[in-house]
């Protein structure tokens, strides 16, 4: 079986391998016959070029030798030879050849496997492709249909051009890190990488916009994008805002949103979306309907009288358990929902029947677990499923 992999599904289907390279199920995968060259590492590339294996691409991942990409050894050591949690999260549906960039035969060699294919994937600093030799106007003269999708940390211009991209400096220099829950909380990381994998999204979004015109002119182009630019765009309301009228647009202040402890664990209550939620939310909450009173008839007056109004209801939620308050604010069609951790998360129904957890077979009957795609086409039931590759366990089949 090497190093084949199963989707291992739900009780009562079959495991199922896939049958024709660009098929699985017997379904033609959308991006089957399109080949990927994949410079990138860590996370924003990866996250990309996974996405493009998951629906059919094959994705070539060139590594340098004997370190790889550097997430094979993210939190120390493995002793499944890099394939780490970290690793294994990014790197499914891909090919790993060893190339030493630097060298001028095995920058050849890498050279004319790029003549076959549709794209390439970079996420090195703006210049390296191109003092390597690799950049998109000498590769363009061999192969005039190449798709080059470069992102780096904050596109090729500005003072920051020649700056190491990272998710965390991109959340601090776009002003998403400043942007807090409350004036008094203090700025503070945001603990996943929303950054990379933002930005890892629009690189798929480019790549596939890409490949369409390709196909109405027959021509490859460079496309990019950028951490920064990726956070500037997911801030887009708060931004028109700002530059329109001058006004911060904060949902986490809006005065009958919030986190709220009950008698037993937290839970989160939205009161928008709705002509009267403060009356509904009184009404869950047996209070008197606080709407009534001037100082809380409207949204400009809820706002100014926030902490009183977010005081009330604090007081109240401590006399019921999560479970109850749920089922009173669901009752008269209030957002809400428990608080759970990851681990909870993962262990929920809900998780469940999203299918989002991927069990993969290795070779020797162990499992790799690892969260699947989001994206669903109704007539791909399946996603492509191999294991991440070894490091340069395809080094002789495609180079040499």
């Amino acid at each position: 079986m090497g190093n084949e992999a199963f989707n291992v599904a739900s009780a009562g289907f079959a495991l199922k391998k896939l049958e024709v390279p660009g098929t699985v199920g017997g379904v033609c995968l959308p991006l089957s016959g399109v080949r990927v060259i994949d410079f990138s590492q860590v996370v924003l590339g990866p996250v990309c070029t996974q996405m493009l294996g998951d629906f059919g691409a094959e994705v070539i991942k060139i590594e340098k030798e004997l370190i790889g990409d550097l997430t094979r050894w993210s939190l120390g050591n493995d002793p499944e030879g890099g394939q780490n949690p970290i690793f294994s999260a990014l790197n499914r549906n891909k090919k790993s050849v060893c190339a030493d960039l630097k060298d001028p035969i095995s920058r050849e060699q890498v050279k004319s496997l790029i003549e076959t294919a549709d794209v390439v994937v970079t996420n090195f600093r703006p210049g390296v492709m191109e003092r390597l030799g690799l950049g998109y106007e000498d590769l363009s003269i061999r192969n005039s249909r190449l798709i080059f999708a470069e992102a780096t940390g904050y596109g090729p211009l500005g003072p920051f051009r020649h700056k190491g991209g990272q998710d965390i400096l991109a959340q601090a220099l776009s002003g998403l890190m400043a942007r807090k829950p409350a004036p008094d909380a203090e700025i503070s990381i945001y603990p996943t990488a929303i950054c990379d994998y933002t930005a890892g999204m629009h690189l798929v979004q480019g790549i596939l916009l890409a490949l369409l015109h390709r196909e109405k002119t027959g021509v490859g182009q460079k496309v990019s994008v950028d951490l920064y630019s990726s956070m500037v765009a997911l801030q887009l309301q708060e931004a028109t805002l700002q530059m329109m009228r001058g006004r911060d647009l904060n949902w986490a202040t809006f005065p009958l949103t919030g986190v709220f402890q009950t008698k037993d664990t937290p839970i989160v209550v939205v009161g928008a979306f709705k002509e009267f939620p403060l009356r509904d939310i009184c009404k869950a909450l047996e209070l008197e309907d606080l709407s009534l009173n001037p100082r809380f008839a409207t949204f400009e007056t809820q706002m100014a009288h926030r902490e009183e109004i977010q005081g009330t209801l604090r007081r109240r939620f401590v006399d019921m358990t999560s479970r109850e308050w749920l089922a009173r604010l669901e009752a008269v069609d209030i957002l809400c929902a428990p608080i759970l951790t990851l681990p909870e998360a993962l262990e929920s129904e809900q998780m469940a029947s999203t299918g989002m957890r991927m069990k993969l077979l290795r070779s020797d009957g162990s499992l790799l677990e690892t969260i699947g795609t989001p994206v669903r086409l109704s007539d791909v039931p399946e996603i492509a499923t191999k294991l991440p590759p070894r490091l340069g366990e395809h080094t002789d089949e495609l180079l040499r």
